[in-house]
């Protein structure tokens, strides 16, 4: 089941060339598309004629043209041209979605049009500051549904065995660091602090650090899809615990999780660093050793599925650090249920 009231990412703005992109979202194919005046637009991906997917055709004058019978749709999914028809049938048309461009994202609304708020997107003003953080971003298929890969957000204490190779670390370190967690207004927040600790092998590749290293998790969750996360480390001793962070080595990381199916999602992501902002090279290395990372998760999180797949997820056992993921969960099932609640009355 998925929460349908809200903003998801469909792409991101650089996907979205002069020709169509098709996305399934929510179940649903979608086809994503710009004007010839730039203008975004998202309609349903299959034209009323022959039900064809429209990502199929192209962008013309007046819209979008279905590459089997020449039918143009605009932004609205409204049919405003048919090859030799002057009459437009009233029904000639197909659902379109809300769509907003904002922080790099395009960002869809799948459930009722009344209820799109813009107000509600979340907001990612690192995007727009390009002299403080530099920038990365990308789009991963990933063949398991989107809440396993938030639940593998919520719970840290996989980095020491699932990433050894990179943003890891001792693994006791990950499980004995000091770790607060609290509710907000749209999701759920937790620190983690791990003091005078190795540095894993991203960070000496990234910042060159040779000793230990006071480290430092922010990660905030707002429902039902994103991750916001601030990260960082200084030398040890230096300061960073008592709120001092200047001049260390400091990131921040976009997770958008956007459901295909019950099965499938898009993970989009993106890598700002706040050290080297204007060193492409650094940029590019740091987006790389993430991106490898993140390979990391969904292998994890693919295998997951097909497990949970073949036995459902009655007999899983919950421990101790499942704690913020349980919470998020809360959360989210008690959001899943008022939404459900409202389309049964």
């Amino acid at each position: 089941m998925f929460i349908r009231n809200a903003w998801y990412i469909a792409a991101w703005d650089d996907e979205l060339t002069d020709k169509p992109l098709a996305r399934r979202i929510l179940n649903e194919p979608v086809v994503l598309f710009r004007d010839k005046s730039g203008n975004a637009s998202a309609i349903a991906d299959r034209c009323c004629h022959r039900g064809t997917p429209l990502s199929l055709g192209e962008v013309v004058e007046g819209g979008l043209q279905c590459g089997y019978h020449g039918m143009v749709f605009d932004g609205a999914g409204k049919c405003v041209h048919i090859p030799g028809q002057d009459k437009i049938p009233d029904r000639a048309f197909v659902p379109a979605y809300p769509l907003v461009e904002r922080d790099r994202f395009l960002w869809i609304w799948m459930g009722e049009a009344a209820k799109a708020d813009p107000a509600r997107i979340v907001d990612v003003p690192w995007h727009r500051d390009a002299a403080r953080w530099g920038h990365r971003h990308a789009v991963m298929p990933i063949k398991g549904h989107y809440m396993l890969m938030i639940d593998n957000l919520m719970d840290l204490t996989h980095l020491g065995y699932v990433h050894k190779r990179t943003v890891g670390g001792n693994p006791s370190q990950h499980v004995d660091a000091k770790m607060e967690t609290s509710r907000t207004q749209n999701g759920v927040r937790f620190t983690r602090w791990m003091l005078n600790s190795p540095p894993p092998p991203t960070y000496k590749a990234a910042y060159g650090f040779k000793g230990t290293v006071d480290r430092w998790q922010e990660f905030e969750w707002v429902a039902p899809s994103s991750v916001l996360q601030w990260t960082g480390a200084k030398d040890a001793g230096q300061g960073a615990y008592e709120g001092n962070r200047e001049d260390g080595f400091e990131f921040k990381i976009f997770h958008g999780l956007t459901p295909e199916t019950e099965t499938s999602c898009l993970y989009f992501w993106a890598a700002s660093i706040g050290f080297k902002q204007h060193d492409a090279k650094a940029n590019d290395d740091f987006a790389e050793a993430l991106r490898v990372t993140f390979i990391e998760d969904k292998d994890i999180v693919e295998e997951q599925q097909r497990r949970l797949s073949e036995f459902g997820e009655d007999w899983l056992v919950n421990i101790v650090s499942d704690g913020t993921r349980m919470q998020m969960r809360r959360v989210f099932n008690d959001l899943l249920a008022d939404e459900q609640k409202l389309a049964a009355e």
